[in-house]
């Protein structure tokens, strides 16, 4: 256990600082340390971190003629980390209002669960996301790169 971590914990333990402010700290504290440097094992390669989440649709545009559609959308995953800390931010009320509205539109997802630590959880797991959709009228690619 690192001397910081040490030392939050036993601010914590004193009463000092509230629990959610120790896994701020702590957070903060991995986030600065950075991953554990990980060694592939034998002829295994690393992936590179993902910097980006693409969407790439092409599709046929039967109402407008015969063109098509193309949509290129590329996310940087520096903006899901600051959308999920600035969701921290939101009044509880906010939020409850935004699942109630999710509900309604028959998405079960709960924003409270979306929280900085388990934010590199879910990119890491999106770094393995591929998804590929390809009909006659329609192309579509979910992946990270």
């Amino acid at each position: 256990m690192s001397e910081n971590r040490r030392q939050i914990l036993q601010m914590l333990s004193e009463g000092k600082i509230t629990a959610d402010e120790a896994e701020r700290l702590i957070a903060a504290l991995e986030k600065e340390q950075g991953p554990a440097s990980a060694t592939p094992a034998k002829g295994e390669v690393l992936k590179p971190r993902a910097k980006y989440l693409r969407v790439l649709v092409e599709a046929q545009d039967h109402h407008h003629g015969n063109g098509q559609t193309k949509v290129n959308i590329r996310v940087p995953m520096q903006l899901l980390r600051a959308g999920v800390r600035l969701g921290a931010l939101m009044p509880r009320e906010a939020r409850d209002r935004a699942n109630a509205a999710m509900r309604e539109k028959g998405i079960d997802f709960d924003i409270n669960q979306i929280k900085p630590e388990n934010l590199e959880e879910l990119i890491e797991q999106l770094n393995e996301l591929e998804v590929n959709v390809d009909e006659d009228r329609a192309k579509v690619r979910v992946f990270c790169e």
